[in-house]
C-alpha cells in the first residue's frame, strides 16, 4: 500500500489535513510519495518545505519528488534566474503573481517590494531548504506505478527521460491515449478534482488555486481518494476524456 499527495503549493493547513487522513487510513508509518510543487501561490511555502524536510530527516517512509515550481524557486535564490524556457507566455516569469514566486519569498520574510530582492532571498532562505529541494528525485517506480511530477514522454524508457519533461511536460503526455508501461501518477496540471484517465491519474486537484488537497492510496494499481468521509474509489470513466485546458505552469 502506498499513498500519494499532489501539488501542495505552500498550503500547510492542507498538507496537515492530508497527512492526518493518511495516518488515519494507514498509520503513522505509512509510505507516502509527494509529487512536487511544494512552493509558490500559497502563504507558507517555507512551512511546507520545513515539514517535508523534517519528515525525511526523521526517517519517515516518505519519497519527496521535485516539481517545476521547486526548481524555479531554487534557481532564483541561487543566481536570480526568473525565466524558464518551458514557459511560453511572453512576460510570464517566476516573480509574476500568476506563478506565485513572490508568495514564496514573503513566506521566508523577504520584503518583495524592496530593490534588493535577490540579496534578501539569499540571506533568508535556509541553505538546507535549497539543498533539500535541489536533491529531490525526479520519479519513483514501483511494480505497478510510476510517480512523477508532470508526466513522461510516451515511448521513451524511464531512464532516458529528461528532467524538463519529467517536471514540465503536458503536450504529448496528456493527450496520449495509448497504454503506458505502468500507470502514471502525476500532478502539475491543475484540475477541479483528481481524475483517472485510464493510463494516468492526475492528483493535482488545484490546491494552489484554493481547492482541497485530496491524497490518494494505491493497492497495486487500484486507487482510492481519501476524503473527509473515508476512501472513495477513483476509476477511469467508460470513455476517457483527454481534452483538458491546462494552465501555463
Amino acid at each position: 500500500m502506498i499513498y500519494a499527495v499532489g501539488d501542495i503549493h505552500g498550503f500547510t493547513d492542507q498538507l496537515d489535513q492530508a497527512l492526518a487522513r493518511i495516518e488515519k487510513d494507514g498509520g503513522a508509518d505509512a509510505r507516502i510519495v509527494f509529487l512536487g510543487d511544494y512552493t509558490d501561490r500559497g502563504p507558507d511555502s517555507c512551512g511546507v518545505v520545513t515539514r517535508l524536510l523534517d519528515g525525511v530527516n526523521s526517517d519517515r517512509n516518505w519519497t519527496v519528488l521535485r516539481g517545476n515550481h521547486d526548481r524555479m524557486f531554487c534557481r532564483f535564490v541561487t543566481d536570480g534566474t526568473v525565466q524558464d524556457k518551458r514557459i511560453k507566455t511572453p512576460g510570464l516569469d517566476w516573480l509574476h503573481s500568476r506563478l506565485g514566486g513572490t508568495d514564496t519569498l514573503r513566506s521566508y520574510g523577504v520584503d518583495t517590494e524592496a530593490a534588493d530582492l535577490l540579496a534578501q532571498a539569499q540571506a533568508k532562505v535556509p541553505p538546507e531548504h535549497l539543498a533539500f529541494l535541489e536533491t529531490r528525485p525526479l520519479y519513483l517506480e514501483t511494480e505497478d506505478l510510476i510517480f512523477v511530477h508532470a508526466g513522461i514522454r510516451p515511448g521513451l524508457a524511464l531512464k532516458d527521460q529528461t528532467e524538463d519533461d519529467l517536471i514540465w511536460i503536458r503536450d504529448g503526455f496528456l493527450d496520449h491515449q495509448g497504454p503506458q508501461e505502468k500507470l502514471v501518477i502525476h500532478g502539475h496540471t491543475a484540475l477541479e478534482t483528481p481524475e483517472h484517465f485510464g493510463n494516468r491519474i492526475d492528483l493535482d486537484g488545484g490546491c494552489g488555486y484554493g481547492r482541497e488537497l485530496v491524497p490518494a492510496v494505491f493497492e497495486g494499481s487500484e486507487c482510492w481518494l481519501l476524503t473527509k468521509d473515508g476512501r472513495v474509489p477513483l476509476t477511469p470513466p467508460a470513455e476517457t476524456a483527454l481534452s483538458l485546458a491546462p494552465r501555463e505552469a
